[in-house]
């Protein structure tokens, strides 16, 4: 294993912020990655360019304050934010995201987002399904499933990738490979997991940041390339030697290769935006542009957890600082993926756990709501500009066309060109599980 040593405090990642490169996920002590790539081909996998960019609200986003305002209810209600017109005509967003009401073109507002669970947790928004449902080992999400059937789309760059920080309340993190095992965890450039990092005859005792390490992986492929891989080792195991070996992924998060111009689209990161943003809960808008440069590279899957959402009080003191960094980092995404030609390949997804109760509380904030909730959906190769589902007057419960969450698992699946409720994934005790078997693709966006 390749274990990097260094001083606990100081883990730059050359660009701005304190990651790093963690490895451990890949199984490479024993080679489990370059095995279960060998069992995919054997299976005749297919191969695809489709990826999903899933934006992670965590805590639950106020659905009435973002994508379904209600100005004619009584103040305790409405609160203190006023919609605005869209450029599609009949469609309305609150006046704290003008970006992206001037291209609800190329956005899906779901107002009535339904089939909780009602748990503060990440596990229903990336795995599609209810925590009281699991299989012994525990659904996998989604980056792990494409890990596991489709495998890495590109040598040297991991199926999944999790950019999203380390969160103090801890369901908030993603839940992982669940029963597919650690062998398709996602891969996570960010974090402290530094334990993990190791190949084999390779020590140091310390690096200053990113760039020292990166040239002291370009001297195991040096070595690699002068004496060769491993005896024994096929194609297989050199692919998933490539994630540590390959330019590819260092190069994808590397920011300062990106044009000025489109760096400074998305905004500057905002570390402090809460309170509280110390336990995790920052507004880093260059991990969407990276997200949008990781599956430019090759990655099938890239999840990011952005600020947080959970205001039991102060909901319009933390909105009106929250809601605009978000309606520009999300902008500009959807904005690169058009300018780009990927907004046939790439899903945006973007939603919390939950709603915000209807009537504001004496905190002046909203409690929780599993009843109604909102979500954003971009790319994809969607029918877009359009908004999905009416509530009552209130932002209770639709009053007709209720989206539950499966239904927009089982569409980001379709996107990806899998059929969810035709394939199956076999858990820890050897029973084919369907990806979705209760909800067909959103009919409205095909």
């Amino acid at each position: 294993m390749l274990t990097i040593r260094g001083n606990r405090n100081r883990l730059c990642d050359g660009v701005s912020r304190r990651d790093f490169l963690s490895i451990g996920s890949l199984g490479l002590g024993t080679l489990a990655l370059p095995q279960l790539l060998r069992a995919e081909a054997a299976q005749g996998v297919s191969r695809s360019e489709k990826s999903v960019i899933m934006i992670y609200l965590t805590g639950g986003p106020p659905h009435q304050d973002m994508v379904d305002l209600k100005p004619d209810a009584p103040a305790e209600i409405r609160g203190e934010f006023s919609p605005i017109a869209t450029n599609v005509g009949g469609i309305q967003l609150c006046e704290h995201l003008p970006r992206l009401a001037g291209m609800m073109d190329k956005l899906i507002s779901i107002r009535t987002l339904v089939g909780s669970d009602g748990r503060h947790s990440s596990f229903q928004c990336v795995t599609g399904h209810t925590f009281g449902s699991q299989p012994q080992g525990g659904w996998p999400e989604v980056g792990s499933v494409l890990s596991r059937l489709r495998g890495p789309a590109t040598a040297g760059i991991p199926a999944s990738l999790d950019l999203s920080m380390h969160m103090e309340h801890l369901p908030y993190n993603l839940p992982g490979p669940g029963f597919l095992g650690q062998g398709h965890a996602p891969f996570k450039p960010t974090g402290p997991s530094k334990n993990d990092m190791l190949l084999p005859e390779l020590l140091v005792n310390r690096f200053d940041d990113r760039r020292q390490l990166l040239n002291g992986l370009d001297a195991v492929k040096r070595n690699l390339e002068r004496s060769g891989f491993p005896p024994g080792a096929d194609a297989f195991t050199q692919q998933a030697l490539d994630v540590l070996t390959s330019n590819k992924l260092a190069d994808a998060l590397d920011l300062e290769k990106e044009d000025p111009r489109i760096r400074e689209r998305y905004g500057e990161d905002d570390p402090k935006i809460l309170p509280y943003s110390n336990k995790g809960y920052q507004a880093i808008n260059s991990k969407f542009l990276l997200a949008r440069r990781l599956v430019e590279a090759g990655a099938r899957c890239v999840t990011v957890s952005w600020a947080d959402f959970d205001w039991h009080g102060a909901n319009f003191q933390h909105g009106k600082k929250v809601l605009p960094k978000l309606d520009e980092g999300l902008s500009a995404l959807v904005m690169d993926l058009h300018e780009r030609g990927l907004q046939d390949d790439v899903t945006v997804v973007v939603w919390g756990e939950f709603g915000r109760t209807p009537k504001i509380n004496e905190n002046a904030g909203r409690d929780h709501w599993s009843r109604n909730s909102c979500a954003i959906l971009a790319g994809g190769g969607m029918q877009t500009g359009q908004q999905l589902g009416t509530s009552n007057r209130h932002a209770e419960e639709p009053i007709d066309r209720p989206v539950h969450f499966d239904e927009v698992f089982s569409t980001i699946y379709r996107n990806l060109g899998i059929a969810p409720d035709q394939v199956t994934i076999d858990d820890l005790g050897g029973r084919p599980r369907y990806l979705q078997d209760k909800f067909q693709p959103i009919d409205e966006l095909i």
